[in-house]
């Protein structure tokens, strides 16, 4: 166990990214393709930043990403990269600005998580409404056919969340990524061709 857990972490550190989070975007990349050159992409809960670093080489000098978070970024980005430090959950000024430059978006990733208490129910109810607060704003902001990406807990709450994504994209599928720790209890929904009403 503690040798696959040093694999990606030795990984990360080896190719620059500052956390192992960056190889499960890379395995739902791998089996979605969710990215291209020239995109615009939100990425949620960005800090310390490998999401947004991948997704800043995938999307290439002509594409854009807006990373938000709460916690400052453990790393450099390039000048395809505009870091936010703000909850995105509220009426940040600058924040919106910045979001009105680029929207809409064609993908929405978020890797949010709760701060864990370390009681189950609760951090899966936690983690659920983040959730869905995170697929209120990829309404506001996705555009027709975007794509949309979503960490969740497991727990009794995860079809509710998959029946309301259905409503908005063509298709939903759960991921489970092989380099997610084996004791953790996250899983990704992935919403695929948003539906704009």
């Amino acid at each position: 166990m503690k040798k696959y857990r040093d694999f990606y972490f030795k990984k990360a550190k080896k190719e620059n990214y500052p956390a192992r989070s960056v190889y499960k975007l890379k395995e739902m990349d791998k089996a979605f393709k969710l990215f291209s050159p020239g995109q615009k992409v939100l990425d949620l809960g960005a800090s310390p930043g490998s999401w947004s670093l991948y997704a800043a080489q995938k999307v290439g000098p002509k594409g854009h990403v807006v990373a938000v978070d709460l916690n400052p970024p453990g790393t450099t980005f390039p000048e395809q990269v505009s870091f936010v430090q703000a909850d995105v959950f509220t009426s940040d000024t600058h924040l919106q600005e910045v979001l009105e430059q680029y929207a809409p978006f064609d993908l929405i990733i978020s890797d949010m998580a709760p701060k864990t208490t370390g009681i189950k129910f609760t951090d899966q109810a936690r983690s659920y409404n983040l959730a869905e607060q995170a697929l209120s704003l990829a309404r506001n902001w996705l555009k027709a056919k975007g794509h949309f990406v979503v960490k969740i807990f497991l727990g009794p709450d995860v079809p509710n969340l998959v029946q309301e994504m259905r409503k908005s994209f063509t298709k939903v599928k759960q991921f489970k990524p092989k380099s997610s720790r084996s004791e953790s209890k996250e899983m990704f929904l992935v919403g695929l061709g948003y539906k704009k009403s």
